[in-house]
């Protein structure tokens, strides 16, 4: 992609931060060699306080989740086996994936930057870490750990909709150029990081950001939170902050609208 000195102004809200000095975890790294994907991934040797980190973030979210997630994401959780005896195995994960919607994870060492990013989900390919937040961020980490990723991402990539929506993703990103990226950014935040559906039994989340925070997953459905339309032309210039508790959130009606909503807006902005 050839980026000009305007486009090299438009950076992420995760970059900014960094470079205002909130924590180094989150700046992007670029990854200079292949890594581990399906098969290649092997299970690290895990201590036993990483493990019972895990116990009790699962726990503690999954008494939270009923009335609040969404089917779509219980399902996905029990498609993938999650439970809180042990910290999973990408390699398994990944198994289940390629079996249900023919995704596959690749184990990253951390938050990477945009471009690999992009390209893995346009190959289909989510990327992973495999290290667990420590007992003293057990109530929040800037930092993309395997909580967020595996209890927070992965349940909705076992969905058609969404994940044909998230491939969809990478592809039109790959693309993006100046503003376009920006507002792909905020797409993504306020949909696969802090996404809303109606249900006929009430709002539900289905936001990895969502799901997997301890203090979002009550502040969400708490009724302080503006709900918005789905309207893709309007989440795209919604300003927000990775910093706190989300003031305005969006909602889609459902997975289909969410991946038709998408694909419309971008055949407009000419990135598909």
């Amino acid at each position: 992609m050839n980026i000009n000195h305007d486009e090299e102004k438009i950076v992420s809200a995760y970059e900014k931060a960094a470079q205002d000095g909130v924590d180094p975890r989150c700046i992007p790294q670029k990854l200079e060699n292949p890594v581990p994907e399906h098969d290649e991934i092997i299970y690290p040797i895990y201590t036993k306080e990483e493990q019972a980190n895990w116990k009790f973030l699962y726990n503690r979210q999954m008494q939270f989740l009923p009335g609040r997630a969404c089917e779509e994401y219980i399902e996905g959780a029990d498609k993938l086996n999650l439970s809180s005896d042990k910290i999973p195995y990408l390699k398994e994960l990944s198994h289940i994936f390629y079996n249900s919607t023919g995704w596959k994870v690749a184990r990253v060492p951390g938050l990477i930057h945009e471009q690999n990013f992009f390209e893995m989900l346009r190959r289909k390919v989510f990327p992973s870490t495999d290290y667990i937040r420590t007992k003293q961020e057990l109530d929040y980490t800037p930092a993309p750990d395997l909580f967020h990723d595996i209890f927070g991402h992965m349940p909705l990539l076992t969905n058609k909709n969404f994940a044909s929506f998230y491939q969809m993703f990478g592809v039109a990103a790959l693309k993006a150029e100046g503003m376009n990226r920006k507002y792909l950014e905020t797409f993504h935040w306020f949909t696969v990081e802090f996404g809303l559906i109606r249900k006929p039994e009430g709002m539900r989340i289905y936001g990895a950001g969502i799901v997997s925070s301890h203090g979002e997953v009550q502040n969400a459905l708490s009724g302080i939170v503006e709900v918005k339309e789905f309207i893709p032309e309007n989440i795209i210039k919604q300003d927000y902050d990775v910093w706190h508790l989300q003031p305005i959130l969006f909602a889609i009606e459902s997975f289909e609208q969410l991946e038709q909503g998408f694909k419309e807006w971008t055949k407009k902005a000419g990135l598909v």
